[in-house]
C-alpha cells in the first residue's frame, strides 16, 4: 500500500467540567466527546526519497515539527526505524483554533494511516497510548464516537450513540487561545460543576432532550470564554431563538454548536445566520457515531 486517503473528523463537547488542577500544571477534566460529520482530508504517500514532507492547503499553518502531523509521523518512523519517507497531503475543512480537535484528530489519522501503511501491528490501544504523547485528544480522536473522557483526557469510556439529530456549527472570526482559557478559569477554587451524571444518563436512555436540557451550564469553559468574547453569547441565543433545542460552545472556544430535532428548522437556522454578521464559518451537519478510526 503506497498511498491511502483518510477522514479526519472533528468532534465537539457535549458536557465539559474541570475538576482541578493538578500539580504538573494539567487539568482533571470530565468530558463527553462526539464525533460529527465534518472532516478533514488526508492523504499519504510513500516516497524514495527519506523523512517526512508535509504540505497544507491553508498557508498560515506550519509544514514542520510544529504541525500534529508531522509529530505523528515522526513519532511512529523514528520508534519503528522506517526508511521510506513519507508525504503527507493535508486539506483542511475543519476550522482551525476552534475547540473541535481539528489538529488532534489529523494526527490521529496519521498514527493509524502509517500503522497501517507500513505494518508496524500496533492495536487500537497501543496507538492511543502513543497517541496521548502528541496531545490529549488523540486517543479519543483514534476511538471515535460518543465517549466519556476523564484524566487529562485520556481515559476514555465509550457510550451509547448520540441520538439522531443535526449540529449546526458556528465559529465567530476569532481566536481563542487554549492556555488563556484554562489559565483563567481558576479550577481549584469552582463549586458549581456540569451535570455529566445528568448527562450520562440521557445517553444511556436515548433522550435527547434530556441531553440538551443539561448544556445550560454544560461547559465550565464557557465562564472565562463567553466573558472575554460576547459573541458567543450572542450566537447560542440566535441559535435557541431559531429552534434549537440548546446551544453551547465546544472545548475553550469560539465555535458554537446548535442541536436541533427538526430537520427544516435546522436548515432555516442555518440559512439565518449566515445573513447575520456572528460567525465566519456556518455548517450545518449531524453525529458520527461510526468507530473506531
Amino acid at each position: 500500500m503506497d498511498t491511502m486517503q483518510l477522514k479526519a473528523f472533528a468532534k465537539i463537547n457535549l458536557g465539559l467540567d474541570v475538576l482541578r488542577r493538578r500539580e504538573d500544571g494539567y487539568h482533571e477534566v470530565r468530558m463527553i466527546m462526539q464525533t460529527i460529520r465534518m472532516y478533514d482530508k488526508i492523504v499519504l504517500k510513500k516516497t524514495m526519497n527519506p523523512g517526512i514532507h508535509v504540505s497544507v492547503n491553508l498557508s498560515y499553518l506550519p509544514v514542520n515539527e510544529n504541525n500534529l502531523v508531522y509529530k505523528a509521523a515522526k513519532l511512529l518512523t523514528e520508534e519503528f526505524a522506517v526508511r521510506e519517507g513519507i508525504a503527507i497531503e493535508l486539506k483542511k475543512f475543519i476550522p482551525v483554533a476552534a475547540g473541535m480537535a481539528g489538529g488532534s484528530s489529523d494526527a490521529a489519522a496519521v498514527l493509524f494511516g502509517v500503522n497501517r501503511m507500513f505494518q508496524l501491528g500496533l492495536s487500537q490501544q497501543e496507538l492511543m497510548d502513543r497517541g496521548v504523547k502528541i496531545g490529549a485528544d488523540v486517543p479519543y480522536c483514534i476511538l471515535r464516537g460518543t465517549a466519556l473522557a476523564e484524566g487529562i483526557g485520556e481515559r476514555l469510556t465509550p457510550l451509547p450513540p448520540m441520538p439522531d439529530c443535526q449540529v449546526l456549527i458556528a465559529k465567530p472570526g476569532i481566536s481563542v487561545s487554549t492556555k488563556y482559557v484554562y489559565e483563567n478559569l481558576h479550577a481549584n477554587t469552582l463549586t458549581e460543576h456540569p451535570d455529566v451524571d445528568g448527562m450520562l444518563k440521557a445517553l444511556e436512555n436515548q433522550d435527547l432532550r434530556g441531553i440538551t436540557s443539561r448544556m445550560d451550564e454544560g461547559n465550565v469553559l464557557e465562564r472565562v470564554t463567553v466573558k472575554a468574547y460576547p459573541v458567543i453569547a450572542q450566537i447560542k441565543d440566535f441559535m435557541r431563538s431559531q429552534g434549537a433545542l440548546n446551544a453551547m460552545m465546544s472545548g475553550s472556544g469560539p465555535t458554537v454548536f446548535g442541536i436541533f430535532d427538526d430537520p427544516g428548522a435546522a436548515r432555516r437556522a442555518c440559512q439565518r445566520l449566515k445573513k447575520r454578521n456572528l460567525a465566519k464559518q456556518i455548517y450545518l451537519t449531524s453525529p458520527y457515531n461510526r468507530r473506531p478510526l
